[in-house]
């Protein structure tokens, strides 16, 4: 499926019908080696796009979940970043453009400056948001997603796809939102805002139906408070209160967690 760019409409007819699709969970002993195993599984999808068709789209997800990973990807050999286009999945309304917040802000600190020669396509809800819903939804469509890196909230939020809202067959490939209270507190639980009452209450999205159109997803979920998000993920029916689990029907998803994000699963033996 990698290099076929599928409509919204394809995608929701997949992530209802499908039955028999291709999801792995890998479990590590640290932040450390996870990111690094996701960071490897994320290059050789990148590589392999370049190698076909002279370049690569990837959607990258902005949290502290995935510093692990994208510090171990920027150290990945072989990799032209120069053919590498990088989206994002969301990023909050009402914010100065150059908050230390911003979704866009974070990216490039953390990815695109370290690579160097990416094209970034940042969402910009400065401009309206009707507007720039209308233009990062022509973007997306602009070719194939070769990959998505991810990662999964403590509601089992995927992009702020927040449940039980969260719809699996949405029509749109970008919304306007309003977060979920759990969500605004992880964001206070991260550092990224000193009180509740700083975190802003809208964002715009990616839909799950967008997310899932990419052709290889790579999750990464580390930390003690998401086990019960990751336990969710492998054992609750595939529904909207848990968005997440709806990664388990797409035909090329792997989830890589940490020990303490692992501790509510089942002991192997």
């Amino acid at each position: 499926m990698r290099g076929e760019w599928l409509t919204l409409q394809a995608v929701a007819l997949i992530l209802l019908d499908m039955s028999t699709p291709s999801f792995a969970l890998h479990t590590h002993p640290d932040r450390i080696t996870m990111g690094a195993a996701a960071a490897a599984s994320a290059a050789a999808t990148l590589r392999a796009a370049i190698a076909e068709r002279g370049s690569a789209r990837m959607i990258a997800a902005a949290a502290p979940s995935q510093l692990d990973v994208y510090r171990a990807l920027v150290a990945e050999p072989g990799i032209d970043w120069s053919a590498v286009t990088i989206l994002h999945m969301d990023e909050y309304v009402a914010l100065d453009p150059e908050a230390p917040q911003r979704f866009s802000v974070w990216l490039r600190t953390h990815l695109v400056d370290a690579v160097g020669d990416a094209r970034f396509l940042p969402l910009r809800p400065e401009l309206g948001v009707a507007e720039a819903v209308e233009r990062y939804s022509a973007l997306l469509a602009e070719g194939p997603i070769d990959l998505v890196c991810l990662g999964i909230g403590v509601n089992g939020h995927i992009a702020f796809n927040d449940p039980p809202e969260a719809r699996f067959d949405d029509p749109a490939a970008v919304r306007s939102v309003r977060l979920d209270e759990a969500s605004r507190i992880q964001q206070v639980d991260d550092e990224c805002f000193d009180t509740l009452s700083d975190v802003p209450t809208h964002a715009l999205t990616l839909t799950i139906p967008a997310l899932l159109a990419g052709a290889h997803l790579v999750c990464a979920v580390p930390d003690r408070r998401k086990a019960e998000a990751v336990r969710a993920l492998m054992e609750e029916p595939v529904d909207p209160a848990w968005p997440c689990t709806v990664l388990r029907r797409h035909p090329r998803c792997e989830v890589h967690v940490d020990a303490d994000a692992a501790a509510l699963l089942p002991v192997a033996g």
